[in-house]
């Protein structure tokens, strides 16, 4: 189904166009953890509170000149990448350590399953440009969240898309280890 982009205050000042249906509602399901086999990015202020919870040398790796959540083997079948891998901080219970044990998570993980980009053309989002947040593709395969709940996405916004996104040059959410 397509629908009418419309564009949405999220913070005072902060709007995003929105471009899914604004009915879609979204809330994490036990045990999913489908989230949790992408590598997660960590922008500089997410590396710097991440810091002053956990060891960094031992959660964190670097690709391409980025910061990323380290990924490691679990002995799960489901919600892993190809090789068997998944997010460090996730636990075997299902869980996230971060989540659960410290009521914080990184901006990306807080964005899922949602695509945030600021469209070609537009000024970078620092400057002004239109931040763009859509559904990603794989959710609507792989998102057991999804449609599952009263939430809907478009009034919980400030919860998907942290104050942080507005403050970077490119706030694209698309990027895996």
């Amino acid at each position: 189904m397509s629908t009418q982009p419309t564009t949405v205050e999220v913070y005072p000042g902060k709007e995003a166009v929105i471009d899914f249906d604004p009915a879609l509602t979204f809330e994490c399901v036990e045990e999913c953890t489908w989230c949790c086999h992408h590598g997660v990015l960590l922008y500089e202020k997410d590396l710097m509170e991440l810091a002053a919870r956990e060891n960094l040398s031992e959660s964190t790796t670097q690709f391409r000149g980025q910061d990323f959540v380290r990924q490691e083997h679990k002995d799960r079948e489901e919600h892993v990448d190809e090789a068997g891998q998944a997010c460090f901080f996730l636990r075997e219970d299902g869980l996230c350590a971060l989540h659960d044990e410290h009521d914080w998570k990184p901006a990306r993980c807080s964005v899922f399953p949602l695509h945030v980009t600021v469209e070609e053309g537009d000024a970078t989002a620092r400057e002004g440009g239109d931040m763009h947040v859509s559904i990603r593709d794989t959710a609507h395969e792989h998102c057991e969240g999804l449609n599952v709940s009263e939430r809907l996405v478009i009034e919980h916004l400030d919860g998907f898309l942290p104050e942080l996104l507005w403050e970077l040059d490119d706030p694209e959410t698309y990027r895996e280890l």
